[in-house]
């Protein structure tokens, strides 16, 4: 197993040992926490679903082409893996656990399936990235839609970007506290995302 696939099913049985661990209570207010991101997923989902999908399929997954799902270019946050354990079943999570171990390499990532992504719900890099392409047909389809997609760019940042208190960086401080650290806290590990938050503090 590589250390990228690794990293991926350790962060991934860490969060569902912590999980399992909690009682229901507990579970219900993390999933209260993660609900205004939920809604955005949604809102992203939508747009890209009424825009993009038809474009993306075409340009990229069916011919296999895709510049998006490169080999160990998925910059997955602990974050990610936490939301998406508390949206999926265990048989969602054992579709993951399978893809890590079972890898035969190639230069795809390891998530992407015969149908697509195996997340349930997909990293938030993955979801939010478009290519040139697909910027300039969305520009050729209504000039208004670039403008829509920066909006839900920006309101991205309120989850993940930590110059404020944001959602990505309280999930991986609550596993901290709880003494479980993953490389794929990059909101405490990331020397260039630990700037933004010192900036912030300065500021503040």
């Amino acid at each position: 197993m590589s250390e990228y696939n690794r990293d991926q099913w350790e962060a991934l049985l860490m969060v569902q040992r912590y999980l399992e661990g909690l009682p229901a209570s507990a579970i219900d207010r993390l999933r209260q926490a993660v609900g205004p991101y939920l809604r955005f997923r949604c809102e992203v989902s939508q747009f890209q679903r009424l825009f993009l999908s038809e474009i993306c399929t075409q340009a990229c997954f069916t011919t296999r082409q895709s510049a998006c799902c490169n080999r160990e270019g998925i910059a997955t946050f602990f974050a990610d893996v936490v939301i998406n354990a508390l949206s999926s079943s265990e048989e969602d999570l054992n579709h993951i656990k399978t893809a890590l171990v079972n890898d035969a390499g190639g230069f795809k990532c390891v998530y992407l399936g015969e149908k697509g992504c195996v997340w349930r719900l997909k990293p938030i890099v993955c979801e939010m990235f478009l290519c040139d392409r697909a910027k300039a047909a969305l520009l050729d389809r209504d000039t208004t839609l670039d403008a829509r997609w920066q909006a839900l760019l920006l309101k991205e940042k309120q989850f993940t970007w930590p110059d404020k208190p944001v959602l990505f960086d309280e999930l991986e401080e609550l596993f901290l506290q709880a003494g479980l650290k993953s490389p794929l806290m990059y909101c405490h590990l990331s020397p260039g995302l630990r700037r933004v938050k010192a900036q912030s503090r300065r500021k503040g």
